[in-house]
């Protein structure tokens, strides 16, 4: 039921039944309709009840402005409410999935809405928070942004020196401050690797001999268990604060990455990651993302050994298997909403298409999200043909804007300009590893060295997944020309989001100095927000440092450099986190948020309106933005919408800065990036030849060296 579709004096329709809710309730973003005389807003919420409940209802009415405002009357700002009914998506014997699809006019002023879910309770006697309110921008606005991701544990934490997800205390706090539009998962929202080590996967793990753990089917029994271990995860993590609280109030969009299915998930060898367990876990990994992250209906059965309808992909998903449908409820035929951009065939691993996001993110900000998971292989990270799908929709979606967009923002599972391991990879699968391997093997040797999966030295999954990996180095270099291009075409600024890493760092490509291209003019001039874990335990001291001294200038191609900057000009809360000459890499728990910069400051930067002379490098500042990047930049609260360039991006990262301390106190270093206004260079007139990057297309990278689709049609 669409709000715009009710008469503003319809009466809300309460009910007294009683909804007993197991999970509950998340608000997610799905997308904007943007013309000329109205912007709506499309979003959703879900929650997961005990089976066998009546129909459940959501009441929502707008609370006024979200900053009390004298300029707009009580009539227009308190509107009656609205029922709106439970749509249920899927339900078995353990619960029912549903949700209430929402659709806003955004208006003049930026909008506080509540709701509430008659007769909601959580059978635990757990505290509810009603009514949950969240707040959409004005039609004039564009999004204020929060990015995080690896929102979970690794096996074997600490939790005595790890307590909680207490970090999102400090989100909530700013989000009561300045009110986020989106909360932006990059994947890791959960970790599931428990399942080998407490879970249906313990006993197969266990198996020495790598041909039979290979070969072990994947029956409807243990997906069944699998099934249950994946549900239960979810129900777990969602319903801890103060996640959970955040989950209520501030709309989420996700993409996936390898620990809401497994750890490595893809990156493991071919023949090992066609074994029927992973492929079996991918598949029921992939169903409870689509119901908790997605709001979507799953596909009607997944991967299993037993049922060779779904061992392959008919019309782009797993074959129906009666006996999961046995006492379950699939919603069919549902309408795909339009943020989504789906692969033309399914992944190697997962017998399921990728489903990319695009999303208008108010007036000025478009956002891409890749799904790098689901197609990806130890020697790719998506296919050729899904590129082109992403930039045709960048293009249409674009063109429709008439000028409006300014800036798009990427996000990807890992980073993309991040420092090179390749000596590091080289060592680990050189030869001189092979005896150590062996002692492994037959006598346990160094068994925390190696992953109990494929054999391989535990790192190289890791190493393996960036983009700076070697085997992913011309689909990198492809990836960011692509973008160079559109920028260019266009001048829209395009700022990449990446998690995984476990630490926050600023990386960026920006044109080779050499050209004399200011940054408020470099099409190729990218920040990427390396910010990672909001919850998980970063990295040793040692390993961020290591990757400071790694911190060169590369050349990605004659035009174009990349190096992270120099953010951290001290340590957070005077609490020792690195070196005290390690500028560029932060291993604590941290969250970025992004910021339109609205109006300039009014006593702000003394340097507001000059352009910093062209440095020697990228480890200096390279315009305004960046030289005074840190503690003491306006941006740092994570809150700031003022700075002295008009229209760009204030950009913050905030930092954990005791991890035992259960409020999430946190301590801010901050950015801003320019406004790109696209001037051709000398030297692009120069060399203003017809590059058809199509023509870089990716035919090394790809068919070539993918796996066969063994799995596909």
């Amino acid at each position: 039921m669409a709000y715009s579709d009710v008469a503003p004096n319809a009466a809300v329709s309460e009910t007294t039944a009683q909804v007993d809710v197991t999970c509950g309730p998340l608000l997610n973003f799905k997308n904007m309709d943007v013309t000329p005389s109205s912007s709506i807003w499309h979003g959703s919420v879900l929650i997961v009840t005990k089976p066998g409940q009546a129909q459940p209802r959501l009441c929502l009415q707008q609370a006024g402005p979200a900053i009390p405002d004298s300029t707009v009357t009580s009539a227009a700002a308190n509107t009656q409410g609205v029922t709106i009914d439970g749509l249920r998506l899927f339900e078995d014997p353990k619960a029912a999935f549903w949700r209430f699809s929402l659709t806003l006019p955004l208006e003049d002023y930026e909008a506080r809405w509540s709701y509430t879910i008659p007769g909601l309770r959580y059978p635990d006697g757990g505290e509810i928070h009603s009514p949950w309110d969240f707040v959409v921008p004005s039609r004039t606005q564009s999004m204020r942004l929060m990015f995080h991701s690896c929102n979970g544990f690794s096996v074997g934490t600490d939790m005595d020196a790890w307590l909680g997800p207490n970090l999102w205390n400090d989100v909530l706090r700013v989000h009561a401050q300045k009110p986020f539009h989106v909360m932006i998962g990059g994947g890791d929202q959960i970790y599931n690797d428990g399942i080998r080590v407490d879970g249906p996967l313990k006993e197969w793990t266990s198996i020495s001999n790598p041909h039979k753990r290979r070969t072990h089917p994947f029956d409807n029994d243990m997906r069944a268990r699998c099934d249950e271990y994946y549900f239960a995860n979810y129900v777990r993590w969602y319903a801890t604060e103060p996640f959970k609280e955040a989950n209520g109030r501030i709309p989420q969009i996700n993409i996936w990455d390898d620990h809401d299915i497994i750890d490595g998930f893809g990156s493991y060898t071919d023949h090992f990651m066609q074994c029927s367990v992973f492929r079996g876990i991918g598949g029921v990994a992939f169903k409870y993302y689509c119901l908790f992250q997605h709001h979507i209906a799953p596909p009607k059965s997944t991967y299993t050994t037993d049922a060779p309808q779904t061992m392959k992909a008919v019309n782009g998903t797993a074959g129906a298997d009666p006996r999961q449908l046995e006492n379950t409820f699939v919603l069919e035929d549902q309408a795909e909403d339009n943020s989504w951009i789906i692969g033309k065939r399914p992944g190697p691993y997962v017998e399921e298409k990728s489903r990319n996001l695009y999303m208008r993110l108010g007036k000025r900000i478009a956002f891409i999200g890749v799904d790098a998971r689901t197609e990806r292989t130890r020697h790719q990270v998506n296919y050729p043909d899904t590129y082109e799908l992403i930039f045709n929709r960048l293009e249409q979606e674009v063109a429709a804007a008439n000028g409006d967009i300014k800036h798009l923002v990427v996000l990807l599972g890992v980073p993309i300009a991040y420092p090179r391991l390749a000596w590091l990879e080289n060592i680990l699968s050189s030869p001189i590893i092979a005896p150590i391997r062996l002692l492994n093997k037959r006598f346990g040797f160094a068994g925390g060295f190696f992953n109990q999966f494929d054999g391989q030295v535990d790192l190289l999954d890791d190493l393996d997944d960036h983009y700076t990996a070697r085997q992913h180095k011309r689909e990198r270099r492809f990836f960011i020309q692509r973008l160079q291009e559109f920028s260019k075409t266009h001048s829209v600024r395009v700022t990449i989001l990446g998690g995984d890493v476990h630490l926050a760092a600023i990386g960026r490509f920006y044109s080779n100095p050499k050209l004399k291209i200011h940054s408020e003019n470099d099409h190729r001039y990218m920040v990427n927000v390396v910010s990672s874990a909001i919850t998980n335990k970063p990295p040793p001291k040692a390993v961020a440092n290591l990757l400071a001294r790694r911190n060169k200038i590369h050349h990605l191609d004659p035009e174009t450099d990349e190096t992270l900057m120099n953010m951290f000009d001290g340590q957070p809360g005077g609490v020792d986190k690195s070196a005290s000459w390690n500028k560029v890499t932060m291993p604590s728990r941290n969250y970025a948020t992004l910021t339109e910069i609205e109006t300039p400051a009014t006593n702000g930067d003394a340097q507001a309106d000059q352009t910093l002379p062209i440095p020697k490098d990228g480890h200096s500042p390279l315009h305004v933005g960046e030289s005074t990047a840190g503690s003491s930049h306006i941006a740092a609260d994570g809150a700031a919408s003022t700075s002295s360039m008009h229209g760009g991006l204030n950009i913050a990262i905030r930092v954990e800065i005791n991890p035992q301390n259960r409020e999430g106190l946190a301590h801010g270093y901050g950015f801003s990036i320019p406004l790109l206004s696209y001037v051709e260079s000398e030297h692009d007139r120069r060399h203003s030849r017809s590059r058809s990057l199509h023509a870089v297309s990716l035919r090394g990278h790809s068919r070539s060296r993918e796996p066969r689709p063994q799995t596909s049609t």
